[in-house]
């Protein structure tokens, strides 16, 4: 199969299955107005045809769901036959490509509450399986469920009652996939390539940590769910050893240094290797920012932060750089003293805004530049009404990605090949679960036959005399030619290899011992 590099660009690809595999054949993109049933505006979308879905008043008129209280944990057996009944795979969720930031930060949620999420999510039945992926630059809720229109209902609901959005807003900015589909996007969210800086490496760590906190105790992921999550790190992780997608500058960090590199001149009247550094934070986002920036032959760097632990950690890890470490109190000062200043923290609040500025008589001075790389954002958009004070936050940063991009476009190719094999991996374990419940029906058939003949022999040879011992061997020895007998047909439903080979396996089994017949003839006698 050949696409050309402008069809792999693509945002997302529909899913094709063929007799004897699985293909993908990217969809075509359709510019077109939804109207808003809520406002009676329109709203512009460019999506795939075959994968625009929204969710509409009509499906929100589900039960109360203000019971939200905790869930028993499934056994391994219940979780297997639960996912043999036909539970498909759906995503909702918005990203950097089709939502802004102040949309973004509203459904965000920090990792230590994504189980909490995905119970809750999970605690009123529509849902079966769950699990939750918020980022900086994406806000995503894989689940499964056997009622895809009900499940929806479910899980749109929830997002706009923990964002206080309204739906109309919310309809604007989600979407929905499900099926081939949603496993195709998570695989290319894993390996990179629906990122904002094509190949980056925190998503991959990103997803891992997703599927890791779904097998939790308290997690909500599943059978199925956390089968795909696990496919999907390993596609991740192949895309990044296998091909060179990953060289050079791959993530947010080092696009804000791109980014502030190219603003220096015109924005400060600098240049970037004279101008004063800080950064606002000392996470994994701020080591991240001082590897790209010690790339570039930075000396000197302050890091403003709550305690002295972390800024201290990263002092050791960059002996070559002076790092310079300074507490909140004097965050106000560093800013005075700086020329950028990076914004890398964990609040949920903002740290800078125009009338802390202003009290701090920072506002209408020399030229200084922000760069906010949070979300939610660290810094208001209000500050953008200081004269000389220039503001980026993660949206800012396209432009430097559009150059990253048409130098990987090669490199996305070769990925997305093997992204196919992972995704077609997943989806030929999860086709192979139909053939559960034939399987179960094939031993519980086998073994009434055996019961009954059994009876009939043991009651022969009650006048034998014959021992308990004997007996049980006599019983064990029909289990094992049953056993025996039933192994090549169980085999064979196992290991056809596409999923027409399957299904015609299980239609051949069900009807050369007539399973159907049976399965009517106990669900008769139930009633």
């Amino acid at each position: 199969m050949k696409f050309s590099s402008s069809c792999f660009a693509a945002v997302m690809t529909t899913m094709v299955t063929t007799a004897n595999s699985f293909s993908f054949v990217p969809s075509k993109i359709l510019t077109y107005q939804d109207k808003d049933e809520a406002s009676g505006s329109y709203c512009t979308s460019k999506w795939p045809s075959s994968l625009q879905m929204v969710a509409t008043n009509d499906i929100l008129n589900e039960r109360d769901t203000s019971d939200m209280g905790g869930r028993r944990k499934k056994t391994k057996q219940e979780r297997l036959e639960l996912a043999s009944k036909g539970l498909q795979v759906h995503v909702v969720g918005l990203s950097i490509h089709h939502a802004s930031v102040d949309v973004r930060e509203k459904l965000s949620i920090p990792e230590a509450e994504w189980n909490a999420a995905s119970r809750e999510l999970c605690s009123t039945g529509e849902v079966a399986e769950a699990a939750v992926l918020s980022t900086c630059n994406r806000f995503e809720v894989y689940y499964a469920a056997a009622e895809p229109r009900e499940a929806m209902a479910r899980v749109t609901k929830y997002l706009a009652q923990r964002s206080g959005l309204p739906m109309s807003l919310l309809r604007q900015n989600l979407f929905v996939l499900s099926g081939d589909d949603a496993v195709w996007h998570l695989m290319r969210v894993s390996g990179g390539l629906d990122s904002l800086v094509v190949g980056e490496g925190q998503i991959l760590s990103q997803v891992r940590q997703c599927h890791l906190h779904s097998i939790e105790s308290d997690g909500s992921g599943g059978k199925v769910l956390s089968r795909m999550l696990n496919n999907a790190v390993a596609a991740g992780k192949r895309v990044r050893s296998e091909t060179a997608i990953s060289k050079g500058s791959v993530s947010v960090s080092s696009a804000a240094v791109e980014l502030s590199e190219m603003k220096s001149v015109p924005d400060l009247q600098i240049q970037f290797s004279e101008a004063r550094l800080a950064v606002i934070g000392a996470g994994k986002m701020t080591r991240l920012l001082i590897t790209h920036l010690a790339s570039r032959g930075l000396e000197r760097i302050t890091i403003v932060n709550r305690s002295l632990t972390r800024p201290k950690e990263l002092q050791e890890q960059f002996p070559d750089v002076d790092v310079q470490i300074k507490l909140m109190d004097d965050l106000w000062d560093v800013i005075g003293q700086s020329d950028i200043v990076f914004a890398a923290t964990s609040s949920e609040e903002y740290v800078v805004s125009e009338a802390l500025l202003e009290e701090n008589a920072l506002a209408g001075g020399r030229p200084l530049m922000l760069v906010d790389i949070c979300v939610p954002r660290n810094i208001a958009e209000d500050v953008k009404k200081i004269p000389n004070l220039f503001l980026y936050n993660v949206d800012d940063l396209k432009a430097v990605v559009a150059r990253n991009t048409a130098m990987r476009q090669r490199e996305m190719i070769e990925a997305e090949t093997l992204l196919m094999e992972e995704a077609n991996a997943f989806i030929g374990w999860r086709e192979s679960l139909s053939a559960i419940p034939t399987i179960n029906q094939l031993q519980e058939k086998a073994n009434q036959v055996r019961e009954e003949e059994l009876q009939k022999c043991t009651r022969k040879l009650n006048g034998s005399n014959l021992s308990e011992k004997e007996l049980e061997a006599v019983e064990r020895l029909s289990r094992g030619i049953v056993n025996k007998l039933l192994h090549g047909p169980m085999s064979h439903l196992r290991r056809s290899d596409s999923v027409e080979g399957k299904q015609n396996a299980v239609k051949e089994l069900s009807a050369m011992f007539r399973l159907e017949e049976e399965g009517d003839k106990n669900a008769r006698r139930r009633r």
